[in-house]
């Protein structure tokens, strides 16, 4: 792992290694937010839609804890907040594994996506406290890292569990966002700047829905996310109209998360010259471009029917497989930056609120791409859907590129701390 620091940035707090430490566990087996929809589809026996709306219950219960968890870390702590958010998630992580009546599911799902969301603004927020501006893309590239080789870990190994055996995975789920919640009580103290004021709840929130500057980058990043999410359902359901199992969607998104784990370490050093809206710009374009050539497998399927299943099979997954390819790159390109983007935008008073926005934008797309991939794939066919992410992912990139000059001149007037 090369993210070595120049001589001029000062070494990352404990501190902040306990978070990186903890995040690499915890995502070593974080598999609901991929499994959920194949659980309840075929553990459950439910139609295509209504894991739609299961799976989008999950991001809407992301969406309006959002908010909350930005008041609470600004207000309570990062500390609690972050370990309110790790106990409730794997508690009812814990619980989907072995519900099976619908109206307890959808609960489930909505409690399960709103508890993970507290996690996120205040883990963001507490590395903001301990990192300095200029050293943030590579601390937030740090943690995106471990993101991502826990997740080559858990995916790796969910791609040898057999498909009936899908609960095990949230069972194991549960195990390590519970013993994450434990490094934070024992080892994490409260970050929260000494002596910084409160600001009220709802002028606090205001104050982020009136910043034009960040509204503007939130939209854009929120459509680029709801392309970029279809890995929740569409992905794994088009995978599967084309005999691509829960096993070849692990070892794909295990592809994915490897190769942010070999690419972060080379790329991101050589990314800092760039305009960080001109990564965002290309990450966009990448995400619609990678799940646009999944347009492609249908016709190859065709093809190729004369050659025998195995020649389809192979063929299938490899383009699915180049697709991913496109939006990891996407992925190293962009999210990085875009943490690091709002940390700096925000007031060290409003930290936790403007990261509870950030997140809540994640929630929404979470919420968002599930509910419209399902309806668009059951409805207009997989195609379409593809086509249609490809036309957002360019039209987001252009978004961010006008918005270009007006980020540059708050940044530039931003005093730095």
């Amino acid at each position: 792992m090369n993210f070595a620091r120049s001589r001029s940035q000062p070494a990352l707090s404990p501190v902040f290694w306990v978070l990186f430490w903890g995040t690499l566990v915890n995502r070593s087996a974080s598999f609901v937010g991929v499994f959920l929809g194949l659980h309840v589809t075929q553990d459950l026996g439910l139609s295509k839609s209504t894991a739609g709306w299961i799976v989008g219950l999950w991001g809407i219960g992301s969406w309006l804890a959002s908010p909350v968890a930005g008041v609470l870390t600004d207000r309570v702590g990062r500390r609690t907040t972050m370990l309110l958010g790790l106990v409730a998630s794997g508690l009812s992580v814990l619980a989907i594994a072995f519900a099976s009546e619908l109206h307890l599911v959808f609960a489930l799902a909505f409690v399960a996506g709103g508890a993970q969301q507290l996690y996120y603004p205040a883990s963001n927020a507490a590395i903001a406290d301990l990192v300095p501006p200029d050293d943030r893309p590579r601390a937030y590239g740090l943690v995106y890292w471990a993101v991502n080789a826990g997740f080559t870990i858990g995916y790796a190994v969910g791609g040898v569990v057999p498909s009936r055996y899908l609960w095990l995975l949230f069972v194991a789920d549960a195990g390590t966002t519970l013993i994450f919640a434990a490094l934070v009580a024992w080892r994490v103290p409260e970050t929260r700047p000494a002596g910084a004021a409160h600001e009220p709840v709802l002028a606090g929130l205001a104050k982020v829905a009136t910043d034009r500057v960040f509204m503007v980058f939130a939209g854009l990043h929120l459509a680029a996310l709801v392309v970029f999410t279809q890995f929740e359902l569409a992905l794994p359901l088009d995978m599967a109209a084309h005999d691509q199992g829960s096993r070849s969607l692990s070892w794909l998104m295990a592809f994915n998360c490897a190769g942010v784990v070999v690419l972060q370490p080379w790329l991101a050093p050589r990314l800092r010259r760039f305009d960080a809206s001109r990564l965002l710009a290309a990450s966009a374009v990448l995400f619609g471009l990678g799940y646009g050539l999944n347009a492609l497998v249908p016709g190859l399927s065709r093809w190729l029917a004369g050659a025998g299943p195995g020649s389809t099979l192979t063929w299938g997954f490899a383009l699915y497989l180049a697709g991913a390819a496109l939006w990891t790159v996407g992925e190293v390109v962009g999210f990085p930056v875009a943490s690091a983007l709002v940390a700096n935008l925000a007031p060290v008073t409003l930290r936790g609120r403007y990261q509870g926005a950030f997140s809540m934008v994640w929630g929404m797309a979470m919420g968002l791409s599930p509910i419209l991939g399902g309806q668009v794939l059951e409805h207009l066919g997989a195609p379409v859907l593809w086509a249609v992410c490809m036309g957002i992912g360019i039209l987001a990139a252009l978004g961010h590129l006008i918005a270009a000059p007006a980020r540059r001149r708050r940044l530039a007037a931003t005093t730095p701390e």
